[in-house]
């Protein structure tokens, strides 16, 4: 989805408290490259540091408290080499820098993820005002003051997983109700990142959890990444009007370039003629995933796939979820050093982010055909739970 286009709106690094980092030259680095060091910092009075989970397999995962996040993700290529599979920055500073820097790189989004309409849900029958900070809708969560910019709570860590814990205070963001989440990522052996999202809340709200990773598996992310071969497991999708908002239609992928049904290059589909595409300048939609029938979602059938012919690197996704956003970096491309120092160009990266449809506050309210299966609200005595997970493997 958009990002690094100002729509995470921050005061910057004056507005909050954020220690330099360290310049330790001895400190161990990680195998993607990074060193904890220039992740232990303290902002807005918590503390932020760098996780590393890993099996025995060839798998590392690095991630921060600082908005949840999958700060590097390295598994083996064809040839064995550890390859980072992930877009994001190398430091906190840039992470924490909402104003020059924004970005939802890897992050635990919440409380709601993807666009609500107008910045405004209807609960029990009142109508609460969101903050807009995308034109006139709110995207994930409020952005620069939503959970992806928030400081989680370790909760717990191992040597293979870390509980990341947020409490949401009623009210905040305009949404209603204290929520209480976690965030649960674990490195199996089988070389997959699974992730589970699970909330709480002590008033009516509604609530779509997702991680927002931005995925390059050919190995360099300064070139563009529309030669990966994707596959998406769905029959229809919804369109979205210019300001990305779904119009409540749910089409057949038949016949248009939405169709991935057979997985292939996604520069062999792209059509900048297409309306949805010429809207988006690239892909930014929700796909209807066929994984999801009769209210529920089977997570062991696979619902998106990527593949690298370059690296061998191939990547399976599951989830819970009744849609899948598939983003394809249509924002990128602002001359911004990033990781390691490089500039990742405009459609560099594919995201798969495990979803409500979008704008499912709106449409669910409004009884719109089709929406009936993407429920968003969390009463309380209830627990919102989301499966997410990315498998990863070689072909050669």
């Amino acid at each position: 989805m958009r990002t690094l286009k100002g729509i995470l709106l921050g005061a910057g690094m004056a507005s909050i408290l954020l220690s330099a980092c360290s310049t330790n030259n001895g400190a161990q680095m990680t195998v993607s490259g990074l060193k904890p060091t220039n992740f232990d910092s303290i902002i807005g009075g918590k503390k932020t540091e760098l996780i590393t989970i890993k099996n025995q397999s060839g798998m590392e995962v690095c991630l921060t408290n600082y908005g949840g996040r999958v700060v590097s993700l390295s598994v083996p290529d064809k040839s064995g080499k550890p390859t980072d599979v992930v877009l994001g920055y190398d430091n906190i500073a840039q992470y924490a820098d909402t104003a020059r820097t924004p970005s939802d790189y890897g992050s635990s989004v919440g409380r709601y993820a993807n666009r609500i309409k107008n910045a405004q849900i209807v609960v029990e029958g009142k109508t609460y005002k969101l903050r807009a900070n995308d034109m006139m809708n709110c995207l994930h969560g409020g952005g620069n003051t939503g959970w992806l910019n928030k400081i989680y709570d370790v909760k717990s860590k191992n040597d293979s997983s870390v509980v990341f814990a947020i409490t949401a205070k009623d009210g905040e963001n305009g949404f209603p109700g204290t929520v209480k989440a976690t965030a649960t990522y674990t490195v199996k052996s089988n070389n997959t990142l699974d992730i589970v999202f699970q909330a709480t809340t002590d008033k009516e709200t509604v609530i779509n959890m997702t991680n927002h990773s931005y995925f390059n598996l050919n190995g360099d992310p300064s070139k563009a990444g529309y030669d990966q071969v994707m596959y998406v497991n769905a029959d229809k999708f919804t369109p979205s009007d210019r300001f990305y908002i779904p119009t409540g239609e749910i089409k057949d992928v038949t016949g248009t370039p939405m169709d991935f049904r057979k997985a292939t290059a996604i520069a062999n589909k792209y059509d900048p003629s297409y309306d949805q595409i010429k809207n988006a300048t690239g892909y930014d939609h929700n796909w209807c995933l066929n994984t999801f029938k009769d209210g529920k979602g089977n997570d062991k059938t696979v619902a998106a796939s990527l593949y690298s012919p370059k690296t061998g690197i191939f990547m399976e996704v599951f989830t819970n979820e009744p849609g899948i956003q598939v983003y394809t970096g249509n924002f990128q491309g602002t001359g911004i050093s990033c990781k390691h120092g490089i500039k990742y160009p405009k459609h560099v990266s594919v995201c798969f982010e495990s979803q409500k449809y979008p704008d499912s506050p709106t449409k669910f309210a409004a009884k719109t055909k089709g929406w009936e299966i993407s429920n968003p609200y969390l009463k309380p005595g209830e627990k919102y739970y989301s499966h997410l997970a990315y498998k990863f493997s070689v072909k050669k």
